[in-house]
């Protein structure tokens, strides 16, 4: 999408669109709506960190960041969701098994961040801003999970997303961005797939099962994402991964398998025998 529209623009127009569809959706299935101050600022809350904050820096930073490689950043949010989601009197212990995988994400990001610095695939500034994302990922989600809305949870989803829509549209045109928008049929392609498949159905799915799964269950979608981005962008975009990062790649999925399957063992151990 970024390779000929504007990312802030670009990324308001998709939520716009996204969020439109998804509440007529709710609308026409009778969902509540939100209906109170408090229901919508924690809706707008849980948009700002995670669509606009993390989604957007993604966004942003693909300008020069290969997909594959951000995608793998990126899927250390579900080590910061299992980190997060043992904080506070709801929060379930970290096992030396979670504490020891998070250290090996760590160092794969690492590896895989500073390989693709040295080899000067982005700026510096676009890897920090991939850093930051999936914390902000992870922080709205636990948000979201402690302080849920009494609205269904694809109707707070269609809110969020459109309350980016709005935000990220203003972001676009203060950034002047409108003068960069072009009509390449590559991109608009990119964008039609973002908003149906990417957002409306994907987006939805992940926020019903906020609310429905463990902070440890939730995360495991990052086995899945940064496979398909790799192979997609391999295939479709001749990106490729030195042998370093490539190393970097399968230290991230395994501290996120290691992370994902200790949560899941601490969880089974506290629940009472029947």
């Amino acid at each position: 999408m970024v390779e000929h529209l504007p990312p802030f623009l670009s990324a308001g127009v998709r939520f716009l669109i996204a969020g439109t569809i998804m509440l007529l959706y709710a609308r026409w299935k009778g969902y509540r709506l939100p209906a109170t101050i408090s229901e919508l600022q924690s809706i707008v809350v849980v948009s700002i960190t995670m669509l606009v904050g993390a989604n957007g820096l993604v966004t942003w930073s693909e300008q020069w960041v290969e997909s594959s490689q951000a995608a793998l950043i990126v899927a250390t949010a579900a080590l910061w969701i299992a980190w997060m989601g043992s904080l506070g009197p709801q929060g379930e212990p970290v096992t030396f098994p979670t504490y020891l995988g998070l250290i090996l994400g760590v160092g794969g990001v690492a590896l895989l961040v500073g390989q693709g610095i040295e080899l000067g695939h982005a700026p510096w500034f676009a890897y920090v801003a991939l850093l930051v994302s999936p914390f902000l990922w992870a922080l709205g989600s636990i948000v979201s999970k402690r302080r849920p809305v009494a609205c269904a949870p694809f109707a707070n989803a269609a809110t969020q997303v459109l309350v980016a829509g709005m935000v990220m549209t203003i972001i676009g045109f203060a950034n002047g961005e409108a003068e960069r928008w072009t009509w390449a049929p590559r991109s608009l392609y990119a964008l039609l797939y973002l908003t149906i498949f990417g957002t409306c159905i994907a987006y939805g799915c992940f926020f019903w099962l906020v609310h429905q799964v463990t902070p440890a269950q939730l995360g495991t979608y990052a086995y899945v994402n940064p496979a398909v981005a790799v192979l997609l962008g391999s295939w479709l975009l001749d990106e490729k991964l030195s042998a370093a990062q490539i190393a970097g790649t399968f230290i991230i999925l395994a501290s996120v398998v290691v992370v994902s399957l200790a949560s899941s063992r601490s969880r089974l151990r506290a629940s009472p025998s029947t």
